[in-house]
Protein backbone atom coordinates (compact mmCIF):
# COMPACT_ATOMS: atom_id res chain seq x y z
CA UNK A 1 0.00 0.00 0.00
CA UNK A 2 0.90 3.53 -0.59
CA UNK A 3 2.36 5.42 2.57
CA UNK A 4 0.99 9.31 2.68
CA UNK A 5 4.17 11.66 2.06
CA UNK A 6 6.11 11.92 5.58
CA UNK A 7 4.89 9.34 7.00
CA UNK A 8 7.18 6.91 9.20
CA UNK A 9 4.68 3.69 8.36
CA UNK A 10 7.30 2.52 5.42
CA UNK A 11 7.57 -1.01 5.20
CA UNK A 12 10.84 -2.11 5.95
CA UNK A 13 12.82 -4.58 4.32
CA UNK A 14 15.28 -7.40 6.58
CA UNK A 15 18.10 -4.94 6.88
CA UNK A 16 16.54 -2.20 8.85
CA UNK A 17 16.34 0.43 5.78
CA UNK A 18 12.74 1.39 4.62
CA UNK A 19 11.79 -1.04 1.82
CA UNK A 20 10.51 0.99 -1.66
CA UNK A 21 6.79 2.11 -1.56
CA UNK A 22 6.41 -0.06 -4.83
CA UNK A 23 9.05 -2.99 -4.08
CA UNK A 24 8.38 -2.97 -0.48
CA UNK A 25 11.15 -6.06 -0.47
CA UNK A 26 14.17 -3.83 -1.33
CA UNK A 27 15.84 -2.23 1.42
CA UNK A 28 16.62 1.70 0.33
CA UNK A 29 18.08 4.84 1.77
CA UNK A 30 16.59 7.49 -0.85
CA UNK A 31 13.62 8.96 -0.56
CA UNK A 32 11.30 11.08 -2.99
CA UNK A 33 12.41 14.49 -2.78
CA UNK A 34 8.89 15.63 -3.14
CA UNK A 35 6.68 13.25 -1.16
CA UNK A 36 9.47 11.70 0.83
CA UNK A 37 8.44 7.88 0.24
CA UNK A 38 11.93 5.49 -0.38
CA UNK A 39 12.44 4.67 -3.85
CA UNK A 40 14.55 2.15 -4.79
CA UNK A 41 17.04 2.58 -7.68
CA UNK A 42 14.26 1.22 -10.30
CA UNK A 43 12.21 4.04 -9.43
CA UNK A 44 14.61 6.71 -8.87
CA UNK A 45 13.68 9.80 -11.96
CA UNK A 46 16.63 12.05 -11.86
CA UNK A 47 15.58 15.67 -11.25
CA UNK A 48 16.79 18.92 -10.57
CA UNK A 49 17.57 18.20 -6.82
CA UNK A 50 17.30 14.54 -5.58
CA UNK A 51 15.39 11.54 -7.16
CA UNK A 52 11.60 11.73 -7.34
CA UNK A 53 9.33 8.62 -7.25
CA UNK A 54 7.26 7.88 -10.41
CA UNK A 55 3.93 9.00 -8.73
CA UNK A 56 5.29 12.41 -8.79
CA UNK A 57 6.57 12.72 -11.92
CA UNK A 58 3.58 10.97 -13.57
CA UNK A 59 1.46 14.19 -11.57
CA UNK A 60 3.90 17.19 -12.32
CA UNK A 61 6.93 17.94 -14.34
CA UNK A 62 9.17 17.64 -11.11
CA UNK A 63 9.71 21.23 -11.08
CA UNK A 64 6.60 22.59 -9.64
CA UNK A 65 5.22 23.57 -12.93
CA UNK A 66 2.44 21.42 -14.61
CA UNK A 67 3.32 17.93 -17.13
CA UNK A 68 3.10 19.84 -19.99
CA UNK A 69 5.64 22.44 -18.71
CA UNK A 70 8.85 19.92 -19.59
CA UNK A 71 7.89 18.41 -22.64
CA UNK A 72 10.02 19.42 -25.61
CA UNK A 73 9.51 22.37 -27.53
CA UNK A 74 10.61 24.03 -30.94
CA UNK A 75 12.70 26.82 -31.43
CA UNK A 76 9.32 29.16 -31.62
CA UNK A 77 7.83 27.29 -28.76
CA UNK A 78 5.06 24.96 -30.35
CA UNK A 79 4.36 20.76 -28.99
CA UNK A 80 7.46 18.42 -31.19
CA UNK A 81 5.28 16.55 -33.51
CA UNK A 82 5.57 12.74 -34.12
CA UNK A 83 5.12 13.34 -37.91
CA UNK A 84 6.51 16.83 -38.24
CA UNK A 85 4.54 17.56 -42.28
CA UNK A 86 1.09 17.00 -41.32
CA UNK A 87 -0.27 20.05 -41.80
CA UNK A 88 1.86 20.46 -44.86
CA UNK A 89 0.65 17.41 -46.43
CA UNK A 90 -3.29 19.08 -45.36
CA UNK A 91 -2.33 21.99 -47.50
CA UNK A 92 -1.19 19.90 -50.23
CA UNK A 93 -4.28 17.52 -50.62
CA UNK A 94 -6.31 20.74 -50.53
CA UNK A 95 -4.51 22.09 -52.99
CA UNK A 96 -4.36 19.21 -54.91
CA UNK A 97 -8.72 18.32 -54.00
CA UNK A 98 -9.72 22.04 -55.88
CA UNK A 99 -7.44 21.61 -58.70
CA UNK A 100 -8.82 18.31 -59.72
CA UNK A 101 -12.50 19.60 -58.26
CA UNK A 102 -11.53 22.45 -61.03
CA UNK A 103 -10.40 19.80 -63.32
CA UNK A 104 -14.31 18.44 -63.11
CA UNK A 105 -16.21 21.84 -62.93
CA UNK A 106 -14.51 24.24 -65.44
CA UNK A 107 -14.07 27.93 -65.55
CA UNK A 108 -17.42 27.41 -63.97
CA UNK A 109 -15.77 26.87 -60.19
CA UNK A 110 -12.52 29.01 -61.03
CA UNK A 111 -15.19 32.15 -61.98
CA UNK A 112 -16.75 31.85 -58.32
CA UNK A 113 -13.34 31.32 -55.94
CA UNK A 114 -10.37 33.47 -57.93
CA UNK A 115 -9.38 36.58 -56.18
CA UNK A 116 -11.23 39.80 -58.49
CA UNK A 117 -11.62 43.32 -57.11
CA UNK A 118 -14.98 44.03 -59.02
CA UNK A 119 -15.68 42.90 -62.16
CA UNK A 120 -19.00 42.13 -64.22
CA UNK A 121 -18.39 38.43 -65.88
CA UNK A 122 -20.83 39.06 -68.51
CA UNK A 123 -22.85 41.49 -69.64
CA UNK A 124 -26.30 41.74 -67.37
CA UNK A 125 -24.74 39.92 -64.83
CA UNK A 126 -24.21 40.78 -61.86
CA UNK A 127 -21.03 42.27 -60.25
CA UNK A 128 -18.42 39.62 -58.30
CA UNK A 129 -15.68 40.24 -56.44
CA UNK A 130 -14.34 40.96 -53.11
CA UNK A 131 -15.85 44.92 -52.72
CA UNK A 132 -19.00 43.07 -53.76
CA UNK A 133 -18.84 41.33 -50.00
CA UNK A 134 -17.53 38.25 -51.69
CA UNK A 135 -14.67 38.43 -49.02
CA UNK A 136 -14.07 34.86 -48.93
CA UNK A 137 -12.57 35.06 -52.35
CA UNK A 138 -9.17 36.45 -50.65
CA UNK A 139 -9.08 32.69 -48.84
CA UNK A 140 -10.02 30.75 -51.70
CA UNK A 141 -7.69 32.38 -54.40
CA UNK A 142 -5.15 30.98 -51.84
CA UNK A 143 -6.08 27.28 -52.72
CA UNK A 144 -7.49 27.70 -56.52
CA UNK A 145 -4.99 26.86 -59.94
CA UNK A 146 -5.96 25.73 -63.21
CA UNK A 147 -2.74 25.27 -65.17
CA UNK A 148 -0.76 21.69 -64.31
CA UNK A 149 2.41 23.75 -64.22
CA UNK A 150 1.37 26.18 -61.79
CA UNK A 151 -0.07 23.91 -59.30
CA UNK A 152 3.55 21.60 -59.76
CA UNK A 153 5.69 24.59 -59.15
CA UNK A 154 3.96 25.77 -55.87
CA UNK A 155 3.26 22.48 -54.53
CA UNK A 156 6.88 21.07 -54.78
CA UNK A 157 7.71 24.44 -53.47
CA UNK A 158 5.33 24.13 -50.48
CA UNK A 159 6.22 20.01 -50.20
CA UNK A 160 10.28 21.47 -50.10
CA UNK A 161 9.56 24.68 -47.72
CA UNK A 162 6.64 23.52 -45.72
CA UNK A 163 8.49 20.69 -43.39
CA UNK A 164 11.19 22.50 -42.03
CA UNK A 165 9.47 25.17 -40.92
CA UNK A 166 6.27 22.63 -39.63
CA UNK A 167 9.03 21.15 -37.50
CA UNK A 168 10.27 24.27 -36.32
CA UNK A 169 7.49 26.70 -35.33
CA UNK A 170 4.80 23.66 -34.19
CA UNK A 171 1.71 22.59 -36.02
CA UNK A 172 -0.47 25.55 -35.07
CA UNK A 173 2.46 28.54 -35.49
CA UNK A 174 2.76 26.94 -39.16
CA UNK A 175 -0.85 26.77 -40.12
CA UNK A 176 -0.96 30.73 -38.70
CA UNK A 177 2.18 31.42 -40.92
CA UNK A 178 0.71 29.81 -44.12
CA UNK A 179 -2.16 31.36 -43.84
CA UNK A 180 -1.56 34.99 -43.06
CA UNK A 181 1.09 34.60 -45.79
CA UNK A 182 -1.51 33.75 -48.35
CA UNK A 183 -3.79 36.50 -46.84
CA UNK A 184 -1.47 39.05 -47.20
CA UNK A 185 -0.79 38.34 -50.87
CA UNK A 186 -4.36 38.27 -51.51
CA UNK A 187 -4.79 41.39 -49.93
CA UNK A 188 -1.60 43.61 -51.60
CA UNK A 189 -3.21 42.28 -55.19
CA UNK A 190 -6.70 43.59 -53.91
CA UNK A 191 -5.35 46.60 -53.28
CA UNK A 192 -2.80 47.57 -56.22
CA UNK A 193 -3.75 45.60 -58.90
CA UNK A 194 -6.97 46.16 -61.41
CA UNK A 195 -10.32 45.45 -59.87
CA UNK A 196 -11.14 43.02 -63.24
CA UNK A 197 -7.82 41.45 -63.10
CA UNK A 198 -8.34 37.93 -61.56
CA UNK A 199 -5.66 35.93 -59.22
CA UNK A 200 -5.77 33.13 -58.34
CA UNK A 201 -2.80 30.58 -56.83
CA UNK A 202 -0.71 29.17 -53.31
CA UNK A 203 2.23 31.39 -54.63
CA UNK A 204 1.21 34.47 -52.04
CA UNK A 205 1.62 31.51 -49.41
CA UNK A 206 4.54 29.91 -50.75
CA UNK A 207 6.60 33.02 -50.94
CA UNK A 208 5.15 33.33 -47.24
CA UNK A 209 6.83 30.14 -46.01
CA UNK A 210 10.58 31.17 -48.24
CA UNK A 211 10.35 34.35 -45.93
CA UNK A 212 10.12 32.16 -43.35
CA UNK A 213 12.76 29.95 -44.21
CA UNK A 214 14.96 33.42 -44.05
CA UNK A 215 14.62 34.51 -40.82
CA UNK A 216 14.76 30.88 -38.94
CA UNK A 217 18.08 30.78 -40.73
CA UNK A 218 19.34 33.95 -40.01
CA UNK A 219 18.16 32.71 -36.23
CA UNK A 220 19.88 29.69 -36.44
CA UNK A 221 22.97 31.01 -37.89
CA UNK A 222 22.89 29.06 -40.71
CA UNK A 223 23.97 30.03 -44.32
CA UNK A 224 22.19 32.47 -46.03
CA UNK A 225 23.24 31.99 -49.13
CA UNK A 226 21.54 28.86 -50.71
CA UNK A 227 17.78 30.50 -49.58
CA UNK A 228 19.38 33.95 -50.64
CA UNK A 229 20.33 32.96 -53.85
CA UNK A 230 16.49 31.12 -53.90
CA UNK A 231 14.62 34.25 -52.93
CA UNK A 232 16.51 36.65 -55.50
CA UNK A 233 15.78 33.93 -58.51
CA UNK A 234 12.44 34.02 -57.46
CA UNK A 235 11.99 37.94 -57.33
CA UNK A 236 13.74 37.85 -60.94
CA UNK A 237 10.77 35.34 -62.00
CA UNK A 238 8.22 37.30 -60.12
CA UNK A 239 9.08 40.73 -62.30
CA UNK A 240 10.28 39.16 -65.62
CA UNK A 241 7.60 36.61 -66.52
CA UNK A 242 4.11 37.48 -67.98
CA UNK A 243 0.65 36.51 -66.36
CA UNK A 244 2.55 36.88 -62.84
CA UNK A 245 0.13 38.53 -59.63
CA UNK A 246 3.67 40.45 -58.32
CA UNK A 247 1.77 42.03 -55.73
CA UNK A 248 0.78 38.23 -54.04
CA UNK A 249 4.10 37.18 -54.06
CA UNK A 250 5.29 40.38 -52.41
CA UNK A 251 2.34 40.81 -50.25
CA UNK A 252 3.23 36.66 -48.68
CA UNK A 253 7.00 37.74 -49.07
CA UNK A 254 6.80 40.54 -46.23
CA UNK A 255 3.54 38.93 -44.50
CA UNK A 256 5.62 35.78 -43.68
CA UNK A 257 8.71 37.24 -42.44
CA UNK A 258 7.45 39.74 -40.58
CA UNK A 259 4.91 36.84 -38.57
CA UNK A 260 8.18 34.69 -38.72
CA UNK A 261 10.43 36.78 -37.11
CA UNK A 262 7.97 37.72 -34.18
CA UNK A 263 7.66 33.92 -33.97
CA UNK A 264 10.73 33.32 -33.20
CA UNK A 265 12.41 36.04 -31.90
CA UNK A 266 9.48 36.29 -29.11
CA UNK A 267 10.99 36.20 -25.97
CA UNK A 268 10.83 33.07 -23.43
CA UNK A 269 8.89 34.78 -20.76
CA UNK A 270 6.14 36.45 -23.00
CA UNK A 271 6.37 34.08 -25.75
CA UNK A 272 2.54 33.57 -26.48
CA UNK A 273 1.53 37.09 -25.75
CA UNK A 274 4.01 38.40 -28.03
CA UNK A 275 3.56 35.85 -31.16
CA UNK A 276 0.22 36.30 -30.39
CA UNK A 277 0.40 39.91 -31.24
CA UNK A 278 2.33 39.46 -33.97
CA UNK A 279 -0.29 37.23 -36.04
CA UNK A 280 -3.12 39.78 -34.92
CA UNK A 281 -1.39 42.51 -35.80
CA UNK A 282 -0.86 40.89 -39.11
CA UNK A 283 -4.42 40.10 -39.93
CA UNK A 284 -5.48 43.90 -38.95
CA UNK A 285 -3.20 45.15 -41.33
CA UNK A 286 -4.41 42.89 -43.97
CA UNK A 287 -8.00 43.63 -43.07
CA UNK A 288 -7.17 47.54 -43.23
CA UNK A 289 -5.59 47.03 -46.63
CA UNK A 290 -8.95 45.04 -47.65
CA UNK A 291 -11.19 47.74 -46.24
CA UNK A 292 -9.45 50.41 -47.67
CA UNK A 293 -9.80 48.95 -51.32
CA UNK A 294 -13.61 48.90 -50.76
CA UNK A 295 -14.46 51.98 -49.85
CA UNK A 296 -11.96 53.03 -53.14
CA UNK A 297 -13.61 50.32 -55.66
CA UNK A 298 -17.54 51.21 -54.09
CA UNK A 299 -19.85 54.19 -54.83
Amino acid sequence: MDQAPGSSDAPEAAGGLPGCYRHPDRETGISCTRCERPICPECMVSASVGFQCPTCVKEGSGTGHAPQASRPRTIAGGSVADDPRLVTKILLGLNLALWFAVLGAGDRLVDELDLVGRLQYYYGGPVEGVAEGQWYRLLTAMFLHQQLMHIAFNMLSLWWLGPPLEAALGRVRYLALYLLSGLGGSALSYLLASPGQPSLGASGAVFGLLGATAVLMRRMNYDMRPVLALLVLNLIFTFTWGNIAWQAHIGGLVVGAAVAYGLVHAPREHRALVQRATCLAALLVIVAMVCVRTLQLTP
